[in-house]
């Protein structure tokens, strides 16, 4: 058997060979697949991956789940003397009957974004009582958060004017994947559609007047469709693996969203089975369907099928969504969490001579693994300077580089870059070969602590008096000494140690991931809603407001708050005593 080679080793002989070759053929033909989930396109995609997978002799499964999807069909908005503009209505919107749903429209502005982190954000001014029985206009996209609070509110219908002069696919339920039979309540009940700025621009016009009916169409389907989920494995000594992922589910051919992450998929999968006998640890990459149309449903399908293996081999996951589109040079929404700082850094930087912005992941991109506790990086990777998008009159999407073709029918083939595609595939294989290859896996939880320590100090600030977050800081304190003496011990112990170390920084990432990213249990998926550094504590933001408005409930909420309270000061204390342990104090 040949020897485990070193990170550096395998590192150039990686770089040597990458090449996108096989990759852009797979850009190529997806550019004539329009991959809706379950739909004969995406079984097409999927057979191609597997036939490539195949022809190189790569050991692969080839799962066929049944998911929960809803297919937008057509929607169209109509005002005044017949006019009428196209329209999309979002997966998960309820249908109108065949009449449509006709109301007076209620226009309630929301301000633009500046950024993409804040893409799921209700940002739409409060409307007060007056939305009840109306269809409301807002700007934006309609996202989970919005469509809940206005659908609470009564609204008859929602309409969303875009940015721009492209109406943008999208989803807005907030339920993570298949829902549960306790989910199915948090369905989306109203219709709701996205309509352009200029046919937007035109409505509003309209609406200045007295007041004025809309109607609003919108037709979907929703059900179970069979689906097919590839995927690969590349074997090294250990069972435990790197699990790198992607959706290849696409709105029409969606080149930049998502065929050139298939692309590199495909290449990782096939360069790492090149150097398969020198792996140090083993690598899965998967392609998802679902990822659209089903709210991650696929990922989310591998999680809760593969849930006890992910936590006891799963190192870390990597998503691959959107790189190699064209005029992509920068790196300034870049997403991982605080632990993999230093190797997300400098692999970018390494292979670029770009310095890279992290942001941290939001609630959204196939980040289905959260719960389970596994590091995760990178979802997003080069995008168009920001500069160059401003200049351009782009507003921020969610993939494709920041071109707004993001999502529409003009995602097509000039959206992508053969040579950037190539720059982005050595970035990926320099930073999983660090991953793989390393002795000890190359992640610090120092950093993890320290944002989780912000974290505490903001909650605290805007509690003021009114909670104790005591319990957490002095938790802090012993995970702060202990993994002072953990890492102190794995760079004095070298690879003499490093299974144990190993297994002490998985079972750490299974705590701290948990605390800084979920809300609910290991094993269920919290809401596509925003969440603060440490979710648990988000309530802690409606202390001041039940103290000014409803002073009656303020002690029922101190006390959900202290038991949320204990509950992290455990779980930071059970990661302290982890790491405790591994340095043998």
């Amino acid at each position: 058997m040949n020897a485990v080679a070193t990170v550096d080793e395998l590192e150039s002989a990686l770089l040597d060979d990458a090449s996108v070759d096989l990759g852009w053929r797979l850009v190529e033909r997806f550019a004539g697949l329009v991959r809706e989930s379950g739909s004969a396109d995406e079984h097409a995609a999927a057979e191609w991956i597997v036939a490539r997978l195949a022809e190189l002799g790569i050991e692969h499964e080839v799962y066929e789940p049944q998911l929960y999807l809803s297919l937008p069909r057509r929607a169209s908005v109509a005002w005044g003397d017949g006019r009428r503009a196209r329209a999309k209505p979002p997966s998960f919107a309820a249908p109108t009957p065949p009449e449509g749903v006709t109301a007076e429209a209620l226009y309630v502005p929301a301000p633009p974004i500046d950024d993409v982190t804040e893409l799921f954000a209700d940002r739409a001014q409060d409307a007060g009582g007056e939305v009840g029985g109306r269809i409301v206009v807002s700007d934006g996209f309609p996202m989970p958060a919005v469509v809940r609070r206005f659908e609470e509110a009564g609204a008859a219908a929602q309409i969303y004017v875009n940015p721009g002069r492209n109406v943008h696919w999208g989803i807005c339920t907030p339920i993570w994947g298949t829902p549960s039979d306790g989910d199915l309540e948090h369905k989306p009940r109203t219709p709701v559609v996205a309509i352009s700025r200029p046919d937007g621009d035109a409505l509003l016009a309209h609406l200045e007047g007295d007041a004025v009916a809309v109607t609003v169409h919108a037709a979907l389907e929703e059900g179970w469709y069979p689906c097919k989920l590839p995927v690969a494995t590349i074997r090294g000594r250990s069972d435990d693996y790197l699990l790198v992922h992607g959706h290849y589910d696409s709105w029409d051919v969606g080149i930049g969203d998502n065929a050139v992450g298939d692309a590199i998929l495909l290449e990782l999968a096939r360069l790492f089975h090149r150097h398969r006998r020198h792996l140090r640890r083993t690598l899965k990459v998967a392609w998802w369907p679902g990822h659209s149309t089903g709210r991650y449903a696929g990922s989310t399908w591998f999680a809760d099928r593969f849930a006890l293996e992910l936590r006891r081999h799963c190192v870390a996951a990597v998503n691959v969504d959107s790189p190699g589109c064209a005029g992509a040079t920068a790196f300034e929404d870049v997403m991982w969490m605080a632990e993999a700082d230093a190797l997300c850094r400098r692999a970018i930087a390494d292979r670029t001579g770009e310095s890279a912005e992290r942001r941290r992941p939001i609630r959204a991109g196939d980040y289905s693994f959260n719960q389970l506790g596994v590091t995760s990086f990178f979802m997003l990777l080069s995008s168009i300077p920001k500069a160059i998008r401003r200049a351009r009159g782009y507003y921020p999407v969610g993939g494709c580089g920041g071109n707004v073709a993001w999502h529409t029918e003009d995602d097509v083939l000039e959206v992508a870059d053969r040579g950037i595609l190539e720059q982005d595939l050595k970035i990926y294989l320099t930073a999983i070969a660090r991953v793989l290859n390393a002795p000890v896996l190359p992640f610090d939880y120092r950093l993890t602590a320290a944002e989780l320590r912000r974290a505490v100090e903001d909650y605290a600030a805007e509690a003021e008096e009114l909670l104790d977050l005591g319990p957490i800081g002095a938790a802090l304190d012993r995970l702060d000494a202990a993994l002072a003496r953990l890492y102190r011990r794995i760079a004095a112990s070298g690879s003499a140690e490093a299974g144990r170390f190993d297994a002490a920084l998985k079972q750490l990432a299974r705590v701290l991931v948990h605390v800084g990213y979920c809300r609910g249990d290991a094993f269920e998926h919290d809401p596509a809603l925003p969440l603060g550094a440490i979710p648990a504590l988000d309530d802690v933001a409606k202390l001041r407001r039940y103290r000014r408005h409803l002073p009656q409930r303020l002690p029922f909420l101190q006390a959900g708050l202290r038991r949320r309270v204990n509950r992290v000061a455990a779980a930071v204390g059970e990661a302290a005593r982890i790491a405790e342990h591994a340095a043998g104090s």
